[in-house]
């Protein structure tokens, strides 16, 4: 969610510059919902008196509101160690009350710290101006780490609103000495330092990004207690034993193994355990994969490691149960499952009233082609040049028992001499001479003869 002070302007987005605690609330993380927010107490009640106050990085804190009149997103001016610290104002109200109790904190506890006053204009420009320090802070701090060779990671630091106290928070794998780091700090930055270690998965809901399944972390969006995860979870949900699938940002198995835990537990309670073999009259079964959503299992006989049967839940429970009363099992292959689920295939509905998807694929050819007549009237398939071929003295039904043609023939007329209209006469009628030279066959074979080679006729007939 985004608020006015995150919107763009001439292209570019501003954006609150406050690391999570903008104005109206509204692009933070672990906000609660005020859903009582459009209701007003009863008659005679009053205002819870404690309010939900956040700092950097979603850490949270319920002081005393003091008497004072405050809604959400206010900047307040809160009691500290030594000093006073700003913060805003998350949740008012009997949601504060639900919170506390959840989180059990005593409504009455004197260690609980109190809110000073609503933040003046001086607190604020001097909040902002310790924020603004901390990462070139934080760059150097751990060079100076590293300079002194320290098996330690500095994650973040978080500045009190007064500028009088920084907290340095890090990750290591063992127990670390810095008391040199911490005079070596203090020598740098001229501030009193208070080291706090936190664990990997707190790392990662201090800092943020981007999960695997492209979400935002859970434990910097809406987890707030880290329980232990360990590989079972991953074993009991059929999962392989990968640990660069199966960790997270913090480099921690995945919080996200045990939402759906329960539910693989449940349904596993009706499948027998994968260790216990059945005893038949062929061999003994063991069990070698399992479906919980399907509820099947895999068995194959010792010795023949390569041929396994589908068995289902009920089958299997029943066939142990007879090992178990000494009941004779002939063979596994008598309880296979055979029956092989048919899919239907979904073909396209005409469902709203749109076209065909497929109207544009192929186009529309006209049923009486061969009746069309050209410009001067006559039909267009009466060429004479197909007169003599034996396809065009077919009939209709010829046409159709025709196998092998894809479709009716088009026919091109070719481009002629302009200056000859009509169709090519015969020279052999009147002429004996081309009758003799081409002997008694009535159709002879059309001839092409260059005129350049071609000799001249004798003047005497009789000579050769």
């Amino acid at each position: 969610m985004a608020c006015s002070s995150c919107a763009t302007k001439d292209g570019q987005p501003k954006g609150c510059k406050n690391n999570g605690t903008c104005g109206t609330d509204g692009c933070n993380k672990l906000t609660v919902f005020d859903w009582l927010s459009n209701m007003s107490l009863p008659a005679g009640e009053k205002v819870f008196p404690y309010v939900e106050v956040r700092f950097k990085n979603g850490r949270k804190e319920y002081l005393n509101n003091n008497d004072l009149s405050l809604q959400i997103g206010e900047i307040v001016a809160t009691q500290a160690q030594s000093g006073h610290d700003v913060g805003l104002v998350s949740l008012i109200g009997e949601l504060v009350r639900i919170q506390m109790k959840r989180k059990k904190i005593q409504i009455d506890d004197e260690k609980l710290s109190k809110v000073y006053r609503k933040a003046s204009q001086k607190d604020i420009d001097k909040w902002q101006e310790v924020r603004d320090r901390e990462e070139p802070i934080k760059v150097r701090a751990r060079q100076i780490a590293i300079d002194l060779k320290l098996e330690m990671k500095i994650s973040d630091i978080e500045f009190q609103g007064d500028g009088s106290k920084a907290t340095f928070f890090y990750t290591a794998d063992d127990r670390v000495d810095f008391r040199q780091l911490i005079k070596e700090y203090a020598k740098e930055f001229s501030i009193r330092i208070e080291m706090r270690q936190i664990g990997l998965r707190q790392e990662a809901s201090r800092l943020g990004g981007i999960g695997s399944c492209g979400r935002e972390l859970c434990c910097s969006t809406w987890l707030t207690d880290f329980r232990s995860v360990n590989t079972s979870a991953a074993r009991y949900q059929q999962l392989s034993l990968n640990p660069q699938k199966l960790a997270g940002q913090c480099g921690k198995l995945k919080c996200c193994l045990n939402f759906e835990l329960d539910a693989y537990v449940e349904a596993l309670n009706e499948f027998p355990k994968t260790d216990v073999k059945i005893k038949t009259e062929k061999g003994i079964a063991v069990c070698q994969k399992i479906d919980i959503f399907k509820g099947f299992l895999w068995y194959a006989y010792e010795g023949e490691w390569m041929n396994w049967y589908k068995i289902s839940v009920v089958d299997a429970n029943e066939m142990i149960r007879m090992n178990k009363a000494n009941e004779k099992v002939a063979t596994i292959e008598d309880y296979v499952e055979d029956e092989v689920p048919t899919i239907e295939k979904l073909d396209y509905e005409n469902v709203v009233g749109q076209d065909s998807l497929t109207r544009f694929d192929q186009p529309k050819r006209s049923k009486n082609r061969g009746n069309r007549k050209g410009r001067g009237g006559n039909p267009k398939n009466t060429n004479r040049r197909n007169e003599n071929k034996p396809s065009a003295k077919r009939g209709n039904n010829e046409q159709k028992e025709a196998p092998n043609k894809k479709g009716p023939k088009r026919f091109v007329k070719k481009k002629g001499n302009p200056n000859n209209n009509g169709p090519k006469k015969d020279t052999t009628v009147n002429n004996p001479q081309a009758k003799k030279a081409n002997g008694n066959n009535n159709n002879p074979p059309k001839k092409r003869f260059n005129k350049n080679k071609q000799k001249p006729k004798p003047n005497n007939p009789n000579e050769s």
